[in-house]
């Protein structure tokens, strides 16, 4: 059975009122203007989004970190304000992504090779433990209810899927994922992760730091030869550790600016730019693509009667990433 066979058994428990508007709406967004698909390219979105999703995926880009904040009902919800009702992670993300995977018989796009990486990121005035632990249990539990879409880790093996979620903005949510010997999300990572065993890539698959956390250079003035050597050392001691690296939190300057370290991450491998500016992040990397990317297919299983070759996999794709 395929994935999107399988999908079509627990799709009914989906086809609530909410999440079919959310689905077509997105539906009607990639319909006008459907742009080739960017595995490099990742929307921050701002607190003030409501429903970013039609927009990112219209752009082509391949993930979105998003605020959410626990509310009433079990539910995540987003944008600015008191909860909304209908304004929940559920809604107009999952339900919607869930759907498209399903009609694309795995797939969000027929052209995606790379996991679509949608980072939760929890905000919100209450930064208690006991709040933010409760908010990842929601989060659990919506994702299990998408299981046929998502990556996951299954006894510290990792199966790729249409979409990955990472946690972010949760202290202490390592300790609970490593002790679910299934689970549907990852946790985020830095620099100083790399060559650990508390944090080993099944449960922190990506490097993800903030450009400001480690380097100086605000895209004015050429970089000095000492931050780009810093900059692609980085980059291949976490590739050679079997992790990705996705580069967030550029300085508030002119785009020009931004362009320049767009422009250095991409030169150094950097596997996912992550910006507020979607335009000019989509235009840059259309012109200026990544430098040797890593393509790990995102392929639906196959049915066990299938006896024919699969094509062999390049050396970008042999080792599959989530």
């Amino acid at each position: 059975m395929t994935v999107a066979g399988d999908i079509s058994t627990i799709a009914g428990g989906l086809a609530g009122v909410a999440g079919t508007v959310g689905a077509v709406s997105v539906g009607f967004s990639l319909l006008r203007h459907p742009q080739p698909y960017l595995p490099w390219g990742h929307a921050i979105i701002r607190p003030q989004e409501t429903d970013p999703l039609p927009g990112v995926l219209r752009r082509g880009l391949a993930g979105l970190t998003i605020p959410v904040r626990p509310g009433p009902h079990g539910e995540l919800f987003i944008g600015p304000g008191a909860p909304q009702p209908g304004r929940t992670l559920r809604r107009l993300v999952l339900s919607p992504l869930f759907v498209r995977a399903k009609a694309g018989d795995g797939r969000l796009r027929r052209d995606q090779r790379l996991p679509f990486r949608l980072v939760v990121e929890f905000v919100g005035p209450r930064r208690d433990a006991e709040t933010l632990l409760r908010a990842y249990r929601m989060l659990d539990r919506q994702l299990r209810d998408h299981a046929q879409l998502l990556s996951r880790s299954v006894d510290g093996v990792l199966e790729p899927g249409a979409v990955t979620v990472a946690v972010a903005g949760i202290v202490d949510v390592r300790e609970l994922l490593a002790a679910q010997p299934v689970r549907y999300a990852f946790a985020d990572g830095t620099f100083d992760d790399i060559g650990t065993r508390s944090a080993p890539p099944s449960l922190v698959p990506m490097i993800s730091e903030s450009w400001s956390r480690r380097f100086g250079w605000d895209g004015r003035e050429p970089i000095s030869a000492e931050e780009r050597h810093l900059l692609h050392a980085l980059v291949r001691a976490a590739h050679a550790d079997g992790r990705l690296v996705r580069i967030s939190g550029l300085t508030e300057g002119s785009r020009r600016a931004r362009r320049a370290i767009w422009s250095e991450l991409c030169a150094a491998g950097v596997d996912v730019i992550a910006d507020t500016d979607q335009v000019g992040l989509v235009r840059h990397l259309r012109q200026c693509p990544v430098s040797q990317p890593v393509a790990p297919p995102v392929d639906p299983p196959r049915p066990a009667r299938r006896t024919s070759p699969a094509p062999h996999p390049t050396r970008a794709e042999a080792v599959p990433r989530v």
